[in-house]
């Protein structure tokens, strides 16, 4: 079984990503920027955080960090949003997720302009991307799109499902697929018998959430499986251990190929993030 790693992906794709802003900074004078804004102290946001601006510095980027306290106000917080809206210097915003539960996230989202949205989620640029337009499109399943890209697995002509439909994954993967032409099929928690339907695809992208879901029975043989659950559970043989939506070990010699978790989609999503931030810098007139 051939092992998807989206680390290795990331890695290569970083390299020319590096020359990519420094012609742009060549061209314009100044670096392309992100800005990413925590609320909060959670921990898992403070890891995440702390990995997207690295990696920002590390390319070569303009990083904006703003560390903001638990119980700031939602309009404090827009304010926040707005500011960074107006700064020409600043070519993406970030609101890391989970926010507390006394500021409503899509609304701050949606205060996020569209052409400063590098997770391609305002509505704006789901819009885009529906009507075939994208400007970018969102970080995980462009991800799993340039991963599919990278190892020269045909998507055209095959079947595929997709299992979830959120607008963060599932959705955007569906339509992703679409435009390359695959025949595509989206599960969800309302399919009866989705074992009937993932095993007649040719690939398979699970984002069900919940760990540990899908085994080798789940899937035809020969088949392409796209993991991009990421879980740690607290019971079981994987209690404190980073594992996906799939049993990636019942996969060898029944898959041709699959991600595993960790090191499978997980890199791409933070290397499209950056990838999409430098895109709108160009955009930008």
């Amino acid at each position: 079984m051939l092992r998807l790693s989206g680390t290795d992906v990331a890695k290569h794709r970083q390299s020319l990503l590096k020359t990519r802003i420094e012609e742009f900074a060549t061209r314009r004078g100044r670096k392309p920027g992100l800005a990413v804004i925590i609320v909060g102290a959670d921990p898992a946001s403070q890891v995440y955080v702390k990995n997207k601006v690295k990696t920002t510095v590390a390319l070569g980027m303009e990083s904006f960090h703003f560390e903001l306290p638990q119980d700031i106000s939602e309009a404090a917080l827009i304010a926040k949003v707005e500011e960074l809206n107006r700064d020409p210097k600043v070519d993406g915003i970030l609101v890391q997720l989970p926010l507390p539960k006394h500021i409503q996230a899509d609304l701050v989202l949606e205060t996020i302009r569209p052409e400063k949205d590098p997770d391609g989620l305002t509505v704006g640029n789901l819009g885009l991307l529906f009507a075939g337009r994208k400007r970018v499109a969102p970080c995980t399943p462009w991800g799993v799109m340039k991963i599919l890209e990278h190892y020269k697995i045909p998507v055209a002509g095959r079947s595929a499902v997709v299992v979830g439909r959120s607008n963060i994954v599932g959705k955007p993967m569906a339509q992703l697929l679409l435009e390359a032409n695959a025949t595509v099929t989206v599960c969800h928690s309302r399919t009866p018998d989705l074992s009937s339907v993932t095993r007649g695809a040719d690939i398979v992208v699970v984002a069900a959430g919940q760990a540990r879901f899908l085994g080798r029975d789940a899937f035809k043989k020969g088949s392409i499986v796209i993991d991009v659950g990421m879980h740690r559970p607290t019971t079981g043989d994987f209690a404190g251990k980073l594992c996906g939506d799939v049993k990636f070990e019942e996969l060898d010699g029944w898959a041709e190929a699959a991600t595993p978790v960790p090191g499978g989609v997980g890199p791409m999503t933070i290397q499209m993030l950056m990838e999409n931030t430098v895109q709108l810098a160009e955009l930008k007139k």
